[in-house]
């Protein structure tokens, strides 16, 4: 446990940062697995635009990189185009 003020309060502010990182990483995680299980084409397209949603969200925060968040979404992508053939 800290004994200084700055490192209570640095305490906290980590513990409420981990709290955010892990909403925003099960967010898309979720938004992605619903995705990849969609049956139709329509719904798989619904789908993914919720999952770009979340990882640009996780993305813009910084709970995951840019080109994290950009090569999970082409995998997603690949996965939903080839219901289309």
């Amino acid at each position: 446990m800290p004994n200084k003020q700055n490192a209570k309060k640095a305490l906290r502010q980590a513990i409420k940062r981990a709290a955010l990182n892990k909403n925003r990483k099960d967010a898309y995680k979720k938004a992605m697995k619903a995705t990849s299980k969609a049956q139709t084409l329509a719904e798989a397209k619904k789908l993914a635009s919720q999952a770009q949603k979340a990882l640009d969200k996780a993305a813009k925060h910084g709970t995951i990189k840019k080109n994290t968040a950009a090569r999970k979404l082409s995998r997603l992508m690949k996965k939903v185009n080839k219901l289309a053939k």
